[in-house]
């Protein structure tokens, strides 16, 4: 019986995975443009985005090794890049049949991407292992596909077309940044305040002899720090200002 659920389950994973799946194949292919230009090979980047499947954490990761910054630097970018999915396992988390062991509570985490989150916690009732286990294999490899091809398609096209090619990546941000600016001045203003002192940090005495990474990781966590801090968000069931 047990088999059986899993079977159904599975099934019902890979067939949410699947319009995930496709989606990443275009946006991971973009990815890969960036990561050729860091020196990463096919099989390197394939590996490095099944274990990683972050947009944002793998640009920036393939962006310092380019630029050969140093290792904590890297690790720290990835940090900050990526906590948001420490917030999502939690929430996840109450989406898990109590009597589930550990080591799959620890998979599921390990398997969260923002999509895979947001099919898991609409699963009806409790959220399988399965499921989520099926939903993340088939966008994953996907994901990683698309960033091998990404990196044998920046080795073999012509380098205006892959410059051009790397350019749709920050349209991708763009997508994402625009609309909750759009809706919310704070956010507006937090995107202000990073372009404006990014570039100021670029010039500044002290600051412009950091490497970028160094430079993007603290502005990153001083600017979301003083944002959260001047404007928290508001956690209150009546949604009252």
């Amino acid at each position: 019986m047990v088999l059986k659920d899993n079977k159904q389950h599975i099934i019902h994973g890979l067939r949410a995975g699947m319009p995930i799946a496709v989606g990443y194949l275009a946006v991971a292919f973009s990815i890969g443009i960036i990561a050729a230009k860091a020196g990463l090979s096919a099989p390197e980047g394939f590996l490095s985005s099944f274990f990683t499947r972050a947009s944002a954490g793998e640009y920036g990761t393939y962006t310092l090794v380019a630029a050969q910054a140093a290792y904590v630097e890297v690790v720290a970018m990835c940090l900050v890049a990526n906590l948001r999915y420490m917030l999502m396992s939690a929430a996840l988390s109450q989406k898990i049949a109590p009597g589930t062991s550990w080591l799959h509570r620890i998979l599921m985490a390990c398997c969260i991407t923002d999509e895979v989150f947001g099919v898991s916690m609409v699963h009806p009732g409790y959220t399988p292992p399965a499921y989520t286990y099926a939903a993340a294999l088939v966008s994953t490899l996907f994901w990683a596909s698309g960033c091998a091809i990404g990196i044998i398609a920046g080795s073999l096209l012509p380098q205006p077309m892959v410059t051009a090619l790397s350019m749709s990546l920050y349209g991708m941000f763009l997508a994402i940044i625009i609309p909750p600016a759009h809706h919310d001045r704070n956010v507006l203003y937090a995107l202000v305040a990073s372009f404006a002192l990014s570039g100021l940090c670029a010039v500044a005495p002290v600051t412009s002899q950091w490497s970028s990474g160094m430079r993007t990781v603290v502005l990153t966590i001083v600017i979301s720090a003083v944002a959260a801090w001047l404007k928290p968000i508001n956690t209150d069931d009546d949604g009252a200002a």
